[in-house]
This record gives structure tokens, C-alpha cells and sequence, in this order.
């Protein structure tokens, strides 16, 4: 990696925005000076100085693009700086791979874990460090070398040995990496948007363990879009915007209005409002559906409504999209689009139906990483664009331009690759898609997971816009107070079922909480136990 010395450095004008600068500086502190990285028509990184401290957790909060993963890539050693510095104790630190920076004690968790699929929990902790001689590798040693840091740390129960790695869930997979960093000695352990798949069970264990790390000495960079989880559990907040850090704060003393107003640059204080625009056109109805996953589900959509899908993890929210959408198959019941029964069994006989899906987990199923904005955006109206089976670049190029602009994309151009975007970028690519498309319903499971406060707003705002010009929108969200903000009538599921529905005033997070409970509630004794706002019961 190259890097220019401390003294060849450009100086900062401005001493960097860091609340804890006036603190004694402590040993094995990873220190950032001036660093900047620029990309082909993007600045990713401008003069950034910041100290990350043993014993602390830090936050780095910005919108999508704000430089939050290009500035954790260079403390892993996936980029070098062009300008800048990074230490350890006025060690310099010159990383030409994560392999450099593993070795300096520094690690960094992705969002997506890197999983081997094919071997069991134990060889994916320790991958890339058994002996070359196997003669020389014991199981039985390895097994149990893991079992007891598993028990250590109090997770034996939650990473059973026998699990391969296709077979672990989000949060062991989170937590094999964290055994592989904790096993080499960490120092230093970035953790970008760790809690996005979690349950709150999860979130709460994962939150244990990064206290008990930050209080052995661990210095921990915490990246997440959720403010309020951050003001629970961070010591400070770094704030990017546009690539440069706009403050540090003590996390006790900011409140999240003032984190949002320093992430995007303007306030989004007021409250948004959807414009009624429900017809009595219904475009959607389902009856008595069955399937694997679902018993007995009815419910209809009108033009112009968003109607919400609530309810907690299981409750087969996805799933039912999917059988909509003919991902996956129903067993029994009817769908009638436009007051016609539709019989769909691939999602290509959805679209041709005017059902467009927006999927949960837009990287593995929403999206070809590998391809451009432009491929990405017109995938789903490619024989629209053709002509004796040939694409007509001109007019493939000037549909997608116009919504990739009425969506804002922050791209490059048309043919940047979409696996380099941020996620809300990534998210209005997918969008852009179903624009093109023209659909009738339009299916959209967690369109905001995993995005900042600003693409958020602009999404609300999409979706309410896409709503007045007449599609029915199936809205699926674990967000409650999305949900109850957006959604003209709420569904509630449970176990594959629906258990309720709610409209206007009836609708509150302790109603829908109710009705996702309602198997549980059913159990007790009456004023036994309410479901409070975290989905638990007091």
C-alpha cells in the first residue's frame, strides 16, 4: 500500500471534529490522518482524521455513500489510500491486503460474511490457518480448542459444531467471524451493519458480546443505519457526509434528530404524511390460499392503496409474496388480478400478469451484481427493447436514463457496475426495474433494510407518489412504525396465517403486536402479559 509519510501529508485546516481529542491518548489506538480515495468520477474520501480507541465502541453513521465502506476497506486492507496515513502506537501501518491487516490485529466483518459453504463450523473459524500437513491436524484437538471458545464467550448453544457453513443462520454466521478474529488476538474489529437479518433475541446477544469485547480493550467499529440502536450501545459517533467526517460526538449527548440532520445535510424533522389515493378497483385478491408455508389466506388490494404485511420473523410474509409472485407454489386457494383468477407458476407469468416483486434480499435476488445499472434496470422489459432478438441500445439506454433520474440513482453512469453502489442506490436500481415494467401490484418485501434516514424519505416518498399515479402496493416491512406510517390498511400474520386486520385509529404498534402474538397471548391468563414494543412479552 502506498501511503505518504506523516510529514508529506496534506494538513488538515481544520483539527479533526473528534470529542475525544482532548482525552490521554491510549496505547494500541489506530490512528487515521488525512486519508483520502477517489474513484473514477466520485471522491469517496476527502481528508479524513480520526482516532479509534481500545476500550470504545465508535459508530460511523452517513447515508449511502457517505464513505463508510470505502473507509472501513482501507482499515481492512481491500484499498489503499491515495493520500493519508493509518498507525498503531506511531507505527505505520502499510496494508497491500486484509491478510496485512489480520496480522496487524484488525478485522473486519462485512455485512455478508465470508462463509465457506461445504465445511462444518470449526475449519470455517480456522480457514486459511490449518496445517498444510494434515498429518499434523487433529479433529478431536480443533473441536474442542473451539468448543471452549465458544463456551467462553457464553455461544455454545447458538453455533452447534455439526453445522455446515450453507446451513447457518445470519447471526452464526456473524458469529463465526467473530470467533475468527477474537481467535488471532484482535484489536481492532469493524462490524458493518451486523443487526440487518437479526432478530431481537439476536441483536440483543450480539450486542453482549461486542460490550464484553469493548471492555477487554477491543476497540470496535460499529457501522449501522439504525440511530437508534446505535445511541444504545456506542460510545461516540463518527459522521460522514459526501466523504468527509462531519463531526464526532459523544453518543449521551446528541439525539437523533441531530444525527439525521448532520448525516444528509438538511433536516427531515417534519413528519411524512401519506395522501389517501385507495380506489374501489380492486387489483389484487387472494382467497383461501394454501401452500408449505400458509394456511387459509385471504386478503385483498385496491388501486391506490399500500397495504402493510406485518408481523414478526417466520410469520411467512416472504413466503407469501413469493407464492404471489410464483417463486414458490400454492397448494390451493385462488388470485385474481383484476377481478380475473390468474394462474401463475414462474414469475415470469406474474410480470406478463402486472405483478412486479421487489425481494428482501436485493443482492442475491434482486440484483446481477457483476452487471450494470443499465442491464439491471431493463432486465425485466427486455423483449419490450428488442427487435428481431436483438436489444436496441439507444432506446434500452434512454428508458432507463429517464427513471434512473426521476429516482435519483447516485451513479457514475449507466454502465457502473451495480454490485459497487450502496445499498439505497442498489435498492432504486430494483425500483427502477419495476418502473419500467408498468405493473399493475407491486410487491415490495423490506425495500428500506439496510438503507440511511435520507433514502429512506425518498422512498416513503416513491412509494406514496407510485401509489396517487394507481398500482396496488403490497408493502412488507418488520419496521412497525413504517409500516403504520405508510400503509392504508395493515394485514397481521402469524405461523402462515392471517390473524387480523387493521385500519386508521385501530391501527397502533400495540394492536399489530397483539394480533402477531396471538398464539401466545391466546395461552395465557387474561392481563397475564402484553407484547411490548420489542415484540416480547414483559
Amino acid at each position: 500500500m502506498t501511503m505518504t509519510s506523516p510529514a508529506a501529508a496534506p494538513r488538515n485546516p481544520v483539527s479533526p471534529p473528534d470529542a475525544a481529542a482532548s482525552l490521554p491518548e491510549l496505547r494500541g489506538t489506530l490512528k487515521i490522518r488525512n486519508v483520502s480515495k477517489a474513484f473514477p468520477n466520485v471522491q469517496a474520501l476527502a481528508d479524513i482524521s480520526l482516532d479509534i480507541r481500545p476500550g470504545e465502541i465508535l459508530a460511523f453513521i452517513g447515508e449511502n455513500g457517505a464513505g463508510k465502506s470505502t473507509l472501513l476497506k482501507i482499515i481492512n486492507g481491500d484499498y489503499q489510500p491515495d493520500t493519508g496515513t493509518l498507525s498503531i502506537d506511531e507505527q505505520a501501518l502499510s496494508f497491500s491486503s486484509p491478510r496485512d491487516a489480520h496480522a496487524a490485529g484488525i478485522r473486519v466483518i462485512y455485512q455478508e460474511p465470508e462463509i465457506v459453504p461445504g465445511v462444518d463450523v470449526a475449519e470455517n473459524i480456522w480457514i486459511g490457518e490449518l496445517p498444510k500437513r494434515m498429518f499434523l491436524f487433529s479433529r478431536l484437538r480443533l473441536n474442542e480448542q473451539v468448543r471452549r471458545s465458544l463456551a467462553e464467550y457464553g455461544f455454545e448453544n447458538a453455533l452447534p459444531m455439526n453445522l455446515l457453513g450453507d446451513q447457518l443462520s445470519s447471526a452464526q454466521r456473524q458469529l463465526v467471524e467473530i470467533m475468527r478474529a477474537l481467535k488471532s488476538g484482535v484489536q481492532v474489529l469493524a462490524l458493518d451493519e451486523p443487526t440487518s437479518s437479526l432478530t431481537d433475541e439476536e441483536v440483543d446477544r450480539l450486542f453482549t458480546l461486542v460490550r464484553r469485547l469493548r471492555d477487554e480493550g477491543v476497540a470496535i467499529i460499529y457501522v449501522s443505519h439504525r440511530i437508534r440502536e446505535i445511541l444504545r450501545l456506542c460510545d461516540r459517533i463518527a459522521i460522514l457526509r459526501d466523504g468527509s467526517l462531519v463531526a464526532v460526538k459523544q453518543a449521551s449527548e446528541v439525539t437523533e434528530a441531530e444525527i439525521v440532520r448532520l448525516m444528509v445535510g438538511r433536516d427531515l424533522s417534519e413528519v411524512f404524511q401519506r395522501r389517501p389515493a385507495g380506489t374501489d378497483h380492486e387489483v389484487l385478491r387472494v382467497t383461501d390460499l394454501h401452500s408449505n408455508w400458509h394456511r387459509g389466506v385471504s386478503f385483498h388490494i385496491n388501486a391506490g392503496e399500500v397495504v402493510g404485511f406485518a408481523g414478526l420473523v417466520g410469520a411467512g410474509r416472504t413466503e407469501l409474496a413469493k407464492v404471489i409472485f410464483g417463486e414458490l407454489t400454492k397448494t390451493s386457494g385462488r388470485v385474481l388480478v383484476d377481478g380475473q383468477e390468474v394462474s401463475i407458476h414462474r414469475p415470469d407469468e406474474a410480470i406478463a400478469k402486472g405483478i412486479g416483486f421487489a425481494p428482501e434480499d436485493r443482492k442475491r435476488e434482486g440484483l446481477v451484481l457483476v452487471r450494470s445499472v443499465l442491464e439491471n434496470a431493463s432486465l425485466a422489459i427486455l423483449r419490450r427493447l428488442s427487435r428481431f432478438h436483438f436489444v436496441r441500445g439507444r432506446l434500452e439506454r434512454s428508458t432507463v436514463a429517464g427513471f434512473v433520474e426521476r429516482l435519483r440513482v447516485r451513479t457514475p453512469s449507466l454502465d457502473q457496475e451495480v454490485g459497487k453502489l450502496s445499498g439505497g442506490n442498489q435498492q432504486k436500481v430494483v425500483l427502477a426495474r419495476w418502473l419500467a415494467v408498468k405493473p399493475k401490484i407491486l410487491i415490495l418485501d423490506e425495500p428500506t433494510r439496510g438503507i440511511d434516514v435520507g433514502a429512506k424519505a425518498e422512498i416513503y416518498h416513491f412509494i406514496d407518489d407510485l401509489a396517487n399515479q394507481g398500482l396496488g402496493i403490497m408493502f412488507i416491512s418488520s419496521e412497525l412504525p413504517e409500516i403504520l406510517r405508510l400503509s392504508d390498511r395493515i394485514y397481521v400474520m402469524q405461523n402462515g396465517r392471517i390473524t387480523g386486520e387493521l385500519t386508521g385509529a385501530s391501527a397502533t404498534e400495540e394492536a399489530v403486536l397483539g394480533l402477531a402474538m396471538a398464539d401466545q397471548l391466546s395461552a395465557l391468563p387474561t392481563g397475564a402479559a402484553t407484547p411490548n414494543r420489542e415484540g416480547s412479552i414483559l
